[in-house]
């Protein structure tokens, strides 16, 4: 395909999606279709017509997709769905497909205006991807009127072969039988097992041992271990770091047993060779002696770069000032090797003089790219001093300042602030999506976020905390009395996928970076976000913007003729028309946007199944 031919493929595409978005009142029987993973299924979300699903992806990348069935006027017993797997140029089956039912958070009090009601977030598998037992993700119902979706998860094997892939999702039920076709392009291109981006995602054990076993210690060293090692092992599948996962000395063997698979590379994980990149001292503040036999025990395992001590969180709300000096003169003396991280702005750091003992500064996203005094606009530029040495590392958070931290006020739907990055459930996929894309913008080194089981023994019937749905709580506990199988394990959420998503983007766009065009990765992401309270609600523009940066890839590493990349996630999930082609047609220069000509849509790209 010729360079010509690809941008009327890509332009056509685009105008198929604003087509395909239409949605349908209602049916008189029950349907199904295919979505992007950035659109969120609730109840009433209206039916739409039925396309094949057209997906791009790197080997060892997961691609995610949704199938939605529409209830119509009788709903839809018994629902079932199967993926055998993808036929194309080597196999892709088993393990690397998972399929699951989402289920749904019923939102008494929104993190939004507009969020009561029910949320679709906790994911059942029916092949759960930690330990491979059968779980009873299948069958379920579909009540009249309503929609409901189940998840796709497709990991491209590293092996793969780069081509193309075909399969069909075939959903039955009582009244129905039908099949969504799937199209996947493997790209000629690996992402890694370990994350690009180093992050800390922290979890409280107590919670763990809470939502599964009912006590806050699990009961005994080995039932906590085991669940802990469940919960890094999905972690680490969804390309975070859960940091703080084990207990400290002075017995070093257990924790030595939890953590060296994790640390090494040789944990059981889909993502062969994933490694933590982040280690968080879980030790007393005020004992030197522990934090010397912390630093000294990682160094012998060679584990000493990627830990830290959170020496202060949020002064002087959480942590005091001279807190946080005295431990930082602790920690230097005692553990002199050992990185100290604080959450707070390089301005605030310096006034209260803390700043030159902080080698880890981790501002939350609203004060470094803000809309309120005196933060307004990009601060980045602040901190160019902080990391003259190269030594000294600067990593960013979002917090309840996304929604407003506390209920009915700055409530994100009616606020100046209404597009921050967010880990809500109520909040739109795409904002779940983007926190890794502004990690990018401002050149950070990584992502810290302060909870990952805050509600975690809750999780399924309520998690507002801090003025908002989920904030803190990624996991969902799979208890076999919920879930099936024999074992209790660790279930994710949806914006745990997502997150994975945008890890995945921040891939592609040092991807990019690397092979010879930072400028190009840049200005796609500064497109999709012009600052970060502007983070759009359409899912659509990310998967648009993902598809630049892989076209741009193969463009510089010479391989343009050997793919097509799709720009669509989905064949319906598109709402734009815009494609961004480096120097096309119309272009103000490399990456800028371009207007998609209107092209009459040949027959043989209109895939409309009626329902």
């Amino acid at each position: 395909m010729t360079s010509t031919q690809r941008k009327m493929f890509g332009t056509a595409l685009g105008l198929l999606g604003a087509f395909s978005g239409v949605a349908f009142a209602g049916s008189a029987s029950p349907s199904i279709y295919g979505e992007s993973a950035t659109v969120k299924v609730r109840p009433n979300t209206p039916a739409k017509a039925a396309t094949e699903l057209t997906l791009a992806g790197a080997r060892n990348e997961y691609v995610s997709f949704q199938v939605v069935v529409d209830g119509g006027d009788a709903g839809a017993k018994g629902v079932k769905a199967k993926l055998e797997g993808l036929s194309g140029p080597s196999p892709l089956n088993g393990d690397d497909i998972t399929l699951y039912q989402e289920a749904f958070l019923n939102i008494q009090k929104p993190s939004t205006p507009d969020g009561k009601g029910m949320w679709p977030d906790g994911l059942i598998p029916d092949v759960d991807p930690v330990v491979h037992e059968q779980r009873n993700a299948f069958p379920f119902d579909v009540p009249a009127n309503e929609a409901r979706a189940i998840w796709v998860d497709v990991h491209i094997p590293q092996s793969a072969e780069p081509g193309t892939y075909q399969g069909q999702v075939e959903v039955t039920a009582d009244g129905l039988s039908d099949v969504v076709p799937v199209t996947l392009q493997v790209l000629p291109a690996t992402l890694p097992s370990t994350s690009s981006l180093p992050s800390a995602f922290l979890i409280f054990d107590g919670n763990v041992c809470r939502a599964h076993l009912g006590s806050s210690d699990c009961g005994t060293p080995a039932a906590h271990d085991a669940l802990m090692a469940k919960y890094e092992q999905l972690a680490l599948d969804h390309r975070i770091t859960v940091s703080n996962p084990a207990p400290q000395g002075p017995d070093w063997t257990a924790y030595d047993a939890l953590l060296t698979p994790f640390m090494e590379g040789t944990a059981p994980t889909t993502l062969k060779g994933a490694k933590m990149t982040s280690l968080q001292y879980n030790g007393k503040h005020d004992d030197a002696a522990a934090y010397t036999a912390f630093e000294s025990h990682l160094k012998s395992n060679g584990w000493l770069d990627r830990a830290y001590d959170y020496t202060g969180d949020e002064p002087p709300y959480g942590t005091p000032f001279s807190t946080i000096q005295q431990r930082q003169a602790l920690v230097k003396k005692a553990a002199p090797e050992l990185s100290r991280l604080v959450t707070t702005t390089v301005d605030t750091a310096a006034t209260q003089g803390i700043l030159d003992d902080i080698d880890t500064l981790t501002p939350v996203i609203n004060q470094m790219d803000g809309t309120v005094a005196p933060y307004v606009g990009d601060q980045r530029a602040n901190y160019d001093a902080f990391l003259q040495d190269g030594k000294k590392k600067l990593w960013l958070y979002q917090s309840c300042m996304s929604h407003g931290c506390a209920y009915g006020t700055n409530a994100t739907g009616s606020s100046a602030d209404a597009g921050w990055p967010s880990y809500a459930v109520d909040a739109p996929a795409s904002r779940n999506r983007a926190m890794q894309w502004e990690v990018f913008l401002e050149n950070a080194g990584g992502e810290l976020y302060y909870e990952t089981a805050n509600m975690l023994p809750s999780a399924w019937t309520d998690q507002f905390s801090f003025g908002g749905n989920g904030d803190g709580t990624l996991f969902y506990p799979g208890n076999t009395t919920r879930i099936g199988g024999t074992t209790a394990i660790p279930l994710p959420s949806i914006r745990l996928q997502l997150i994975r998503e945008g890890m995945q983007d921040y891939e592609w766009l040092k991807l990019v970076s690397d092979a010879g065009d930072p400028d190009f990765a840049r200005q796609v992401a500064k497109t999709l976000l012009p600052s970060s309270s502007q983070v759009p609600s359409d899912g659509a523009a990310f998967d648009q913007a993902r598809a630049q940066l892989e076209q741009r890839y193969l463009e510089l590493t010479g391989q343009e003729d050997s793919a097509t990349v799709p720009l669509t996630a989905t064949g319906g999930s598109t709402a734009s028309n815009a494609v961004t082609k480096p120097g096309g047609c119309g272009s103000d220069g490399p990456g800028a946007p371009t207007a998609a000509m209107g092209l009459l849509l040949p027959l043989w790209l209109i895939r409309r199944r009626r329902p």
